[in-house]
């Protein structure tokens, strides 16, 4: 016996979250409970504004369709569905096979989202590997690699994790590389997709020796999980890829190429950034995921996140938009 539900949900954000171009005031999207037997599964649909392809609207309706096929027992075609959707029915229906494990993985690295200095005290007190990220690019270059200098000058044995969203020319790329010492340049981890091409971003990596990541160029069509000199590590964001077959997936043919996979959040509600920290301890153990976005919401949902003393909105304060 099979029964589905669809809830929909807004959460307040808070104030100083922007996302490229836009301010994001309310975190929307979407809840899925499967049910079958004595079984029970959630998933999180969530489409990323200024990233994801479709709208929240678009992915609740794609929704609502599937939904009906599996609750028919009709098969499903995930690979042609919105990433989104794909990932959130696929994680529920990985939940309610009992195939996604219970454990997670809540250590995170800090995102810096405010003051430099307080994540420097945060860090000093982290046990054992300190890994923090940082979003450059909405910046002056010259800023952001005086802001990694400090990083890496402060914290001994740091690893900084930057991420430029695409957003520099090689210009500036260099600008931000000039302002970080070639001594103080193996503090940084990874920087995720510094140009606005992968070309330009390996001519960056080999001319400066400061290590890239790939995280909008794994989603690119074509994509290709390879070795490439200067490239260390991929960024796999559920949300933004899709069905969790394929995550593993990426996370097998990195493992094989000789990189780090890291399992990243879309600022998901602590829902499903929970499955996320699951999913992590599960496919990559050793990494410390990308999961530092709790501190961007004023509320959380249904499952809380450890340590977090926002406020909880339960499923049942939840409007039903679709259930069969």
């Amino acid at each position: 016996m099979r029964s589905a539900k669809l809830f929909q949900y807004q959460l307040p954000m808070d104030t100083g979250v922007i996302l490229r171009s836009q301010r994001l005031v309310t975190r929307e999207g979407w809840v899925i409970e499967l049910k079958q037997d004595d079984k029970i599964g959630y998933g999180e649909i969530a489409p990323l504004p200024e990233f994801s392809h479709e709208t929240a609207e678009q992915a609740g309706e794609q929704a609502k369709q599937l939904l009906a096929k599996w609750q028919a027992g009709e098969a499903i075609d995930l690979d042609s569905a919105y990433p989104s959707v794909a990932s959130g029915l696929s994680m529920a229906m990985l939940e309610l096979n009992g195939e996604l494990p219970a454990e997670g993985n809540y250590q995170v690295a800090p995102l810096c989202s405010g003051d430099p200095d307080e994540l420097v005290i945060e860090l000093n007190k982290m046990p054992g590997e300190k890994v923090a990220k940082i979003k450059v690019g909405m910046y002056e270059a010259v800023r952001d690699g005086m802001v990694a200098n400090m990083f890496i000058e402060a914290i001994p044995g740091i690893r900084l994790r930057l991420d430029a969203n695409r957003q520099w020319t090689p210009l500036k790329a260099q600008q931000f590389a000039k302002y970080v010492k070639p001594e103080n340049r193996a503090g940084i981890a990874f920087l995720e997709e510094p140009c606005k091409t992968p070309a330009e971003s390996l001519a960056f990596a080999q001319e400066t020796g400061i290590n890239i990541a790939w995280d909008e160029t794994v989603r690119d069509e074509g994509f290709e999980v390879k070795a490439e000199p200067g490239v260390v590590a991929i960024v796999i964001k559920p949300t933004l890829v899709g069905p969790v077959e394929r995550c593993i997936e990426l996370v097998k043919q990195a493992h094989e190429a000789g990189l780090v996979a890291v399992i990243s959040s879309s600022m998901e509600s602590s829902l499903g950034l929970n499955q996320l920290a699951r999913f992590a301890a599960w496919q990559t153990p050793d990494v410390i995921p990308g999961l530092d976005t709790m501190q961007l919401f004023q509320a959380q949902l249904e499952t809380p996140w450890p340590e977090c003393s926002l406020p909880v909105t339960s499923l049942n304060d939840l409007e039903v938009v679709w259930q069969s």
